[in-house]
């Protein structure tokens, strides 16, 4: 064995175990600030004054937008559940909220978009998770201070009381709880004071026990957020559960007109890097001002859901087992006697799989099933210690390049496959 044993993350043992039986998600960050089509964060970034940014509520109307064409989109892409965004920071609220009437029922739509989205998931039995920002750049109570994603100071007429605000808040997460059926997860983002109030978290889950609650609200939540591979790491496993999150646009979160877009090969490595390691991965894209998902983000999702298909055995209800080798070029991952070499970040047309030293019985390329050939053989770059290990030859290097090859090797026996095989007992095998 290269490494101890990974320690996976407990189980939560009642609801929110969906959690881990559902590994790869949509994001789908939505709002007003898809009328400009530049950022997410338009009003801030931009340096829009509040009074002409609520001006875009008065064209707030998309006459397109259809939450079955989202799951359908959701589920070509291997994806099983989805998350929203109920207000950004910007303050607009995608439900009929009786807290502020900056909200799409007064708007020229005058629907309710979270309930449109839940009953949709209901009926098909997608797992519904909520997006929730704490900043809010509209409402007077919030006391902007010009810290990070906050207004550079309180506007005339406001009144900066955080526990007013606080109050808004747990009432707005009331009706979140209460009126859209079963939840199934709540994402909190930019709690800039870094305010801790566990009555929040506590109120989601009575109200929703079958809610996972991410460790940016008020307490530390049930997971971690790891954001657009910013955290380089090499680690095998995580001490917690964990659900990375990426955009398929490389500046928005939200819709922007002109996007660039992360290719193929990035977003398939990191979505593999996370799901091999035990972790969720949620992926964003913005839809535009009429509701539809731009045509490019469609087109990467339906990429991605080939490669998934062909892969989505080696990346759901299997436990990750990168430990057992010391290539950090590759991740596997394990289901009984069959092992899950990920290509990741492969620079060769061969893999070797050191100190694993044990012949499979069979190897299989899982993007087109093609075998792939291997051997169990002293190579030269291992003159020091003298022993074998399994490599995998002839990878059709060239040919993965934009995209992640899988590899499934079965086993006879897998109890320990660092059992070495000796210098005089050699196993080849050629496709």
């Amino acid at each position: 064995m290269s490494g101890q044993a990974i320690e996976r993350p407990g189980r939560f043992n009642d609801g929110r175990d969906w959690f881990f039986r559902n590994r790869f998600g949509l994001f789908v960050h939505w709002g007003l600030y898809a009328i400009p089509a530049w950022h997410e964060q338009h009003q801030w970034r931009h340096r829009v004054a509040r009074d002409e940014y609520a001006k875009l509520a008065a064209q707030w109307n998309p006459s397109a937008f259809d939450p079955d064409e989202w799951l359908d989109l959701l589920q070509a892409a291997g994806m099983s559940y989805l998350c929203l965004t109920t207000k950004h920071h910007d303050g607009f609220c995608l439900w009929d909220t009786k807290q502020t009437p900056f909200n799409t029922m007064r708007t020229p739509y005058g629907r309710d978009i979270v309930g449109m989205v839940a009953k949709a998931c209901h009926r098909r039995g997608v797992p519904l998770c909520l997006y929730y920002s704490i900043a809010d750049w509209n409402h007077p109570n919030y006391p902007n201070l010009g810290r990070h994603h906050e207004l550079p100071a309180p506007l005339p007429g406001d009144a900066p009381d955080w526990e007013k605000y606080m109050a808004f808040l747990k009432a707005q997460v009331r009706e979140l709880c209460t009126n859209y059926g079963e939840i199934h997860g709540f994402w909190w983002d930019m709690n800039v004071p870094q305010h801790v109030d566990r009555s929040v978290n506590d109120l989601i889950r009575r109200l929703q026990p079958a809610a996972v609650i991410n460790n940016r609200g008020f307490d530390e939540g049930d997971f971690g957020t790891p954001e657009r591979d910013y955290e380089k790491d090499e680690t095998c496993g995580f001490s917690r559960p964990t659900e990375a999150c990426q955009s398929v646009g490389m500046e928005s979160w939200g819709y922007r007109k002109d996007e660039d877009y992360y290719s193929d090969r990035h977003l398939l490595r990191s979505i593999a890097r996370y799901l091999a390691r035990d972790a969720n991965y949620l992926l964003n894209v913005g839809p535009t001002a009429e509701g539809r998902i731009p045509a490019p983000s469609v087109r990467i999702l339906e990429r991605i859901g080939r490669w998934y298909a062909s892969v989505r055995e080696s990346l759901e209800d299997v436990e990750p087992a990168s430990h057992r080798i010391l290539n950090r070029q590759v991740l596997l991952t394990r289901r009984g006697n069959t092992l899950y070499v990920h290509l990741t970040d492969i620079v060769g047309s061969a893999v070797k799989l050191k100190p694993i030293a044990v012949a499979p019985k069979t190897a299989t390329l899982l993007n087109d099933g093609r075998p792939v050939a291997w051997d169990v053989s002293l190579l030269p770059s291992e003159h020091v210690e003298h022993r074998p290990c399994l490599r995998l030859k002839d990878l059709p290097a060239n040919e993965l390049a934009g995209t992640v090859g899988v590899v499934r090797l079965e086993f006879d026996r897998l109890d320990d496959p660092a059992d070495a095989a000796t210098p005089e007992v050699v196993s080849d095998h050629q496709k």
